[in-house]
């Protein structure tokens, strides 16, 4: 059984991230979501173990100096990051494994894990991502530009990512789709099949 692809997927407030994600999960029966853990309280209605695995900071901190995160970081005064032992099961099990997290993670990720794919999901511009941020009404107008700001940062990053799909206005389905090809690909690739030559010659 081969391993299974670590697959990151970074993207903008407003890419659509999470419906991209769902259409993903429904047509590839053998990729699963990483639950992140995190030392902030749970929120109503979220449940320990399938929104986040709820731990202490010294738990948390315990982890980390014990290798047991693949990568975190501290936002708001509250830890995020990757339990690794959950994460080395779903890949040794052959499944390939998701990690939605933002830009400096997935750099973390690449560092850790050479061989991560690293996706970058993005609205067609930055004009389209303001309309779908302004469209949800539910926040304020700085949080927007600050969102707004914090994408023209991360656009800088875009060299670290393997790949950039775009996800047009009413089309999550279709870049779920695009990803889809993305695993097909990297799955064939002569990086991840190093003994091709001897299992065709059957040495």
């Amino acid at each position: 059984m081969s391993r299974g692809l670590l697959l990151v997927i970074s993207g903008p407030a407003g890419s659509g991230k999470g419906t991209v994600i769902k259409y993903l999960m429904e047509k590839e029966r053998d990729i699963a979501y990483s639950v992140s853990a995190t030392t902030r309280s749970p929120r109503p209605g979220e449940v320990d173990g399938v929104n986040y695995h709820f731990i202490s900071v010294d738990e948390f901190k315990s982890r980390i100096e014990h290798g047991g995160i693949l990568e975190y970081t501290e936002y708001c005064g509250n830890f995020y990051g990757t339990p690794k032992k959950e994460a080395e099961e779903v890949l040794d099990a052959g499944k390939n494994l998701i990690l939605e997290i933002e830009v400096e993670g997935a750099a973390n990720v690449k560092r850790i894990c050479p061989d991560a794919v690293l996706i970058m999901l993005l609205p067609p511009s930055h004009a389209e991502q303001e309309r779908r941020l302004r469209g949800r009404g539910t926040e304020p107008e700085d949080k927007i530009l600050a969102r707004l700001a914090q994408a023209r940062e991360e656009i800088k990053q875009l060299g670290i990512y393997d790949y950039i799909v775009y996800n047009q206005d009413g089309a999550a389905e279709e870049c779920a789709q695009d990803i889809s090809s993305i695993i097909r690909a990297e799955r064939l690739s002569r990086r991840r099949n190093p003994d091709a030559e001897s299992k065709f010659l059957g040495n």
